[in-house]
């Protein structure tokens, strides 16, 4: 099984960016879909971005379209979130995820990795 590893968390103020990366252990990823959740204190997790196995297709939630770029780079088992314009309001703890099955309206990941910090300050 693929084990999901992610990285790039921090504290950072609001207009600020930061890239978020996610690598596996014991398996590639360039069979699945990915995506990214988040979850923000005192609410449920929260679909964020998802991209295909190729990288020809992306879907973003509509809080960071515009502001956030998801990728991936499969020759090295990595996904990114590249997140621009940050606000309060992005503030959660972030989540890699992978999938079986993508589509532009429809992403339900099947694993998921422990998640990393993103705090944005005012």
């Amino acid at each position: 099984q693929v084990q999901l590893v992610e990285s790039g968390g921090g504290l950072v103020q609001a207009g600020g960016s930061l890239r978020l990366s996610c690598t596996t252990s014991g398996g590639t990823i360039s069979s699945f879909a990915m995506g990214w959740f988040r979850q923000a204190p005192g609410k449920e997790r929260a679909f964020v971005a998802a991209i295909n196995w190729s990288g020809s297709r992306r879907n973003y939630a509509d809080s960071v379209k515009g502001r956030f770029t998801i990728s991936r780079d499969n020759a090295k088992n990595t996904v990114f979130l590249q997140m621009s314009s940050l606000k309060p309001a992005d503030t959660a703890v972030y989540y890699c995820t992978t999938s079986t099955y993508y589509s532009d309206s429809y992403y339900s990941p099947d694993g998921w990795g422990q998640g990393t910090q993103v705090t944005v300050s005012s």
